[in-house]
């Protein structure tokens, strides 16, 4: 069951209609115009699937599928989608999840007993929830720790998002959370002392707890902020000359005052902005993951969509990472299951026939 239908959604449904281990059985919409509409058509696959989509919770619940693929907004309502994902598995069904990012790693940044709430309602249902993506997900949870299996000795592990995202359409991230196009002297909700830890802190967490490191507390945030020096457009929010147009921030993970574990983004909303700044070796995207030590290494991830960009295929990564997961998620033991407890996850039965 696929559960919302927007950025990432979409490419959710055409995978999981790709997949060939999965079946589609419910659609669930927030929007009354989507109502109705079968789910290849709300997929941009030109076809029928044969599932309409429905805003009614409990009759999709009552469906029983054997996992729900969520992908619906959760940066702005936290609280609300915990419950949600709860109550999913409390009924029995498994969830691989987009967000909320937190539940990727929450030991250390929720309150323990929030997480046993989560953890006993998954137990009690006989469900597993997972949630990834790409960022945070893959490229800083199995990529970076499946690199230093290399290692002879580590002394910093890096993992950087490098990114233009003037075509991202997300406008509440884009400008509420971002604060792009905003004023400089407003405090965008994404740089609120701990809210950077908040949000990526569980993957810094997740690669130390690979790692076997116990970190110093609390993390620490480090950020700057680039005014744009003329107006600029994105599909998202308007960027007048002025107003915030670049951000540069670090979540570290130290211990005894050394960075150990450091998540890292470079995020331009013109490809021309900051030229000092680090760029991905091709493309206007990617993933980096930079290993100091012995030997030193680094890796770098570029995508690009075939209809679309590298906002559009940052999606479909997002998408298929967690379609890709769900029979190990089905499989596993009840309860959060974290990529340190997933085995190795392919593209297995997605080969091109053409």
């Amino acid at each position: 069951m696929e559960w919302s239908t927007g950025t990432v959604g979409r490419h959710a449904i055409a995978g999981i209609d790709a997949h060939p281990d999965l079946e589609l059985v419910g659609v669930w919409v927030s929007d009354p115009a989507k109502v109705g509409v079968d789910a290849g058509r709300l997929a941009g696959l030109d076809r029928d699937l044969g599932v309409v989509a429905t805003s009614d919770r409990d009759a999709l619940l009552a469906l029983r599928p054997d996992a729900i693929v969520h992908t619906a907004m959760t940066d702005d309502r936290v609280a609300e989608a915990i419950a949600d994902l709860t109550a999913f598995v409390a009924a029995g069904i498994n969830v691989v999840s987009s967000g909320p990012v937190i539940l990727q790693y929450p030991y250390g940044v929720l309150p323990d007993a929030m997480v046993q709430s989560v953890v006993d309602a998954a137990r009690t249902g006989g469900a597993s929830l997972h949630v990834n993506g790409i960022d945070p997900g893959f490229a800083n949870d199995v990529l970076p720790l499946s690199l230093t299996s290399l290692s002879q000795e580590i002394d910093e592990v890096r993992c950087l998002e490098i990114a233009d995202y003037s075509t991202y359409r997300q406008p509440v991230v884009m400008g509420e959370l971002f604060g792009f196009g905003k004023p400089m002297d407003d405090q965008p909700m994404l740089l609120t002392p701990g809210v950077l830890s908040l949000g990526w802190g569980s993957v810094v967490r997740q690669i130390a707890a690979g790692l076997g490191l116990t970190l110093d507390e609390p993390l620490v945030e480090r950020h700057e902020r680039i005014a744009a020096d003329r107006d600029y457009e994105t599909v998202s929010v308007p960027i007048p000359a002025g107003t915030m147009a670049a951000l540069h921030f670090e979540v570290i993970g130290q211990v005894d005052g050394v960075d150990r574990v450091v998540l890292e983004h470079y995020t331009r909303t013109h490809p021309e902005q900051c030229p000092d700044w680090p760029r991905p070796a091709d493309g206007d995207g990617c993933y980096r993951i930079v290993v100091s030590g012995e030997p030193e290494m680094r890796v770098e991830v570029a995508h690009h969509a075939r209809h679309g960009d590298h906002n559009v295929s940052g999606m479909i990564v997002t998408a298929m990472r967690l379609v890709n997961s769900v029979p190990a998620v089905v499989a596993a033991e009840p309860g959060l299951v974290t990529a340190l407890d997933m085995p190795l996850v392919t593209g297995r039965g997605l080969v091109s026939r053409g």
